[in-house]
């Protein structure tokens, strides 16, 4: 039998806690406990040792962005952080995307694409709503300052790579990346992991960000 995946939710309100619980539960999915603060988060997922945690962005005590930031740097933790957001452009989701964070939704995301959410993280994808997650990166990729030098390893991409790096930072899914380069998605997949290893990126979300600060993509580029 499949062991549930195991689920951390933090969020200062009750009440979006007690919600998220029910939509996770009802899918089979075990939260195993809950904190109201990033402070509580640290401890609790320590503890807990959960697969994902669902972090909720502005919260008093200790933010989403600095418990996200403490916990992917913590070698001994292994869950991928799933941020919530109420705003789209929400100044603090390119802070947790860069601390480390698989991704990011909406509160008002619907409970299936929740679920499915956690489904996709646990497994060790990367979370990039395409239309929100590019926009917000490119957002703040425009008062980003100009590089004044080359990030460790893109100069050791392919020029096959560098095509999946870009088609990535556009928010192309595998499948999509597989048809637009006429290659199979194994293929792609190959390619992808190829990029985060020479990149020495965590997951496909770091090497978007890292994408547009080195200026590899251009804010508005198709």
């Amino acid at each position: 039998m499949t062991t549930p995946l195991r689920v951390v939710v933090v969020d200062d309100q009750a009440l979006m806690r007690t919600g998220f619980r029910m939509i996770l539960e009802s899918a089979g999915i075990d939260v195993v406990a809950e904190a109201e603060d990033g402070r509580q988060a640290l401890d609790i997922v320590r503890q807990c040792r959960p697969d994902v945690v669902l972090m909720d962005i502005r919260m008093p005590e200790l933010d989403g962005v600095e418990a996200t930031r403490q916990l992917t740097s913590d070698p001994d933790v292994e869950a991928r952080i799933l941020i919530l957001t109420t705003f789209d452009l929400d100044e603090y989701v390119y802070g947790a995307l860069q601390a480390g964070a698989a991704g990011f939704l909406l509160k008002d995301t619907p409970p299936e694409q929740l679920i499915d959410a956690v489904r996709v993280v646990a497994d060790g994808e990367s979370l990039l709503a395409p239309s929100v997650t590019r926009r917000l990166v490119e957002e703040f990729a425009r008062n980003a300052p100009n590089p004044t030098t080359t990030p460790t390893g893109l100069d050791e991409l392919t020029d096959r790579e560098t095509e999946v790096l870009v088609a990535m930072a556009q928010g192309l899914s595998n499948a999509e990346i597989a048809a637009e380069l006429f290659v199979g998605e194994t293929t792609v997949k190959t390619h992808v992991g190829r990029v985060l290893m020479k990149l020495s990126v965590r997951d496909r979300v770091q090497a978007v960000v890292l994408a547009y600060e080195s200026g590899i993509v251009r804010p508005g580029q198709p």
